[in-house]
């Protein structure tokens, strides 16, 4: 039986304007695209469709900035990938802060659209859009929960698990952020006038997955890119380190140690979606 979904409660973030609030993250969002779009036109990856939304900067970026994000879009295909097989496209996907996200087209290309692919900005704007849900359903954020609360993300997950019965949450962002690295991390980000609210959530791997699991959803996981990183098709790895030469590898290290790929499950035994890992 369909239900009504009911609007999540989001406080603002400050007395200040939501533009003004809002201009640090929106940044974010035109430097991580820049950054696909400069690994994929040096063969990182294929994706014939960023061009059309995205500069490419004359701006060489560094190897570890193309590994990391080689290994963010990796990881994040593998798992959409999988869902997608185990509901036989019998789903949707709503990508939360989707930005310049390209994977509708990538999907298309191989026969893998969901029957239905929704993309937002910002999580209130999900409720304008969904009404009665029935469908598996997977939801995806790349480094937008940090951005809020972590009243605020965990009301947004508890929204999640309340209105959808067969779903599953995939999150990508910042762990073990109170080291000295994780600390200089913020300090530059907080220059750009960028601040990590919900900071708090990403001290550990552990700490991410409680969130998840605090709040209604009912198996939860959660890997360092590093490893994640080291678990990648040796072949692919082969090809994309002979790209360009990479002279600091305990860079590298540092900076995937300190993002994590999360993803839980509510519901779907029957379609093996506890089963789902990268």
């Amino acid at each position: 039986m369909a239900t009504s979904l009911r609007r999540p409660s989001f406080s603002s973030r400050s007395s200040s304007s939501p533009d003004a609030d809002d201009e640090g993250v929106r940044g974010t969002c035109e430097d991580a695209s820049i950054c696909k779009r400069f690994a994929v036109s040096i063969g990182y990856w294929h994706d014939p469709y960023i061009q059309h939304f995205v500069r490419l900067s004359k701006e060489r970026k560094a190897p570890e900035i193309n590994r990391g994000y080689f290994a963010r879009v990796h990881g994040i295909r593998q798992l959409i990938k999988a869902f997608l097989q185990k509901t036989e496209c019998q789903c949707q996907i709503i990508n939360l802060g989707a930005g310049m996200d390209t994977a509708f087209w990538t999907l298309k290309d191989e026969g893998l659209l969901p029957r239905k692919y929704f993309e937002v900005d910002f999580p209130v704007i999900v409720t304008r859009k969904l009404h009665s849900i029935k469908l598996p359903t997977l939801l995806m954020t790349e480094c937008v929960l940090v951005y809020m609360t972590p009243e605020q993300s965990a009301n947004l997950l508890k929204w999640a698990a309340n209105n959808f019965e067969t779903a599953m949450f995939i999150n990508y962002e910042q762990v073990n952020m109170d080291d000295r690295f994780g600390q200089i991390m913020i300090e530059n980000l907080r220059r750009r006038q960028c601040d990590l609210a919900g900071v708090e959530t990403c001290k550990s791997l552990e700490s991410q997955k409680e969130r998840l699991l605090s709040n209604g959803w009912e198996t939860a996981s959660a890997v360092n890119m590093m490893e994640l990183y080291s678990r990648l098709p040796r072949a692919e790895v082969s090809r994309i380190e002979s790209l360009e030469f990479l002279d600091e590898m305990e860079l590298l290290e540092q900076l995937m140690q300190h993002y994590c790929l999360c993803w839980a499950t509510r519901g779907g035994s029957e379609l093996g979606l506890k089963e789902i890992t990268c």
